[in-house]
C-alpha cells in the first residue's frame, strides 16, 4: 500500500487516519505494519464502503480537501470496489535502535553466520563485506556510482544493501549510504585497528527531503536539523533544488524536535 510522504508526516501528527483505496480484493490485513519514511504506519481495519456511504468527515480524516476531492480520486478503476482503510502511527522503525546498537564479540559471530548465509546464497559469490567495505570507504556517494565500482547492475546491488539494512548494518540517505555504528563495529573487528573514518554529521539528523534538496543544503554546510535553524522557509524555497514538498517535510521534522525555522524578518 503506497502512502505519499506528505500523508506518512500527517499520520505521524494524528492528522489523518483513513485512507481509501480501489482494489479488487484487500492488499493489507488489520495489524499490517508499513515502514515509511517517518517510521511504522499501522493498519486498524479494513471495510468495504459504497460511494454513497462516505462523507465530508472521511475525507478530512483521509487528507483530502472536500468530498468531492475524495471522490474524484476514487473515480479511476470504477469496478473494483472501495476499501476503507484505518491507519495509526505505530512508533519509529525498529531498525533504527538496531542500528545504534554495537554488538558485543557474540553478537559479532551471529551477524557473521547470518552474512555468510546471504554470501552462499548469492548467485555471484560473496559479497556482504565488499559492499560493507565499499560503502564504508565510500559514504553518501550515489548507489549507480559504487555498483559500478564492482560491475554491478545498480537494482540488483541496491537490493543486496537492502538485505544489510535489514540486519542494522547500513542507512540509507537520500544521496548513497553509510554505515550504521552497529555496521561499523563488524567491519572493525575484521580488521587489525578500527578504520579512520569522516565524523558523522553532529546533531539532528535531516529527514528524508530528496537528493536535490539534499544536495543544496549540504553545498551550504547543512546536515542537521539544528543548522537548518539558520534559514527562514524562503531562504530555503530560494536554494535550487529545494521545493515546498522539501520544506514541509523540514518544518515538519522541526516541530518534532521543538525546533523551527528561522523568522522570515530575521
Amino acid at each position: 500500500m503506497m502512502i505519499r510522504p506528505a500523508e506518512q508526516a500527517a499520520i505521524k501528527r494524528g492528522d489523518i487516519d483513513l485512507a481509501f483505496r480501489r482494489w479488487a480484493s484487500p492488499r493489507v490485513v488489520v495489524g499490517t505494519r508499513m515502514r515509511t519514511s517517518v517510521g511504522l504506519v499501522e493498519v486498524t481495519s479494513v471495510e468495504s464502503v459504497s460511494p454513497d456511504s462516505l462523507t465530508a468527515d472521511d475525507a478530512r480524516r483521509a487528507g483530502a480537501a472536500s468530498l468531492d476531492t475524495l471522490l474524484t480520486a476514487l473515480a479511476a478503476r470504477p469496478d473494483d470496489p472501495i476499501w476503507r482503510v484505518g491507519l495509526t502511527y505505530a512508533g519509529p522503525d525498529p531498525r533504527e535502535a538496531l542500528r545504534s546498537t554495537v554488538p558485543d564479540a557474540a553478537g559479532i559471530a551471529e551477524i557473521e553466520q547470518r552474512l555468510a548465509r546471504l554470501d552462499r546464497a548469492s548467485k555471484i559469490g560473496a559479497w556482504t563485506h565488499q559492499t560493507l567495505d565499499l560503502i564504508d570507504e565510500n559514504p553518501e556517494r550515489r548507489a549507480p556510482d559504487l555498483a559500478a565500482q564492482v560491475g554491478r547492475e545498480t537494482a540488483d546491488f541496491k537490493k543486496d544493501v537492502r538485505k544489510l539494512k535489514e540486519l542494522g548494518l547500513t542507512e540509507s540517505l537520500d544521496i548513497g549510504y553509510r554505515l550504521s555504528p552497529r555496521g561499523e563495529a563488524v567491519v572493525d573487528a575484521r580488521l587489525p585497528a578500527p578504520r579512520v573514518r569522516v565524523p558523522r554529521p553532529s546533531g539532528t539528523p535531516l529527514p528524508k527531503i530528496g537528493a536535490p534538496a539534499t544536495r543544496a543544503l549540504r553545498a551550504v554546510g547543512v546536515r542537521s536539523l539544528e543548522a537548518v535553524t539558520a534559514y527562514s522557509s524562503d531562504e530555503l524555497l530560494a536554494m535550487h533544488g529545494v521545493g515546498p514538498i522539501a520544506v514541509a517535510r523540514l518544518k515538519d521534522a522541526l516541530r518534532d524536535a521543538g525546533l523551527a525555522f528561522k523568522d522570515a524578518a530575521g
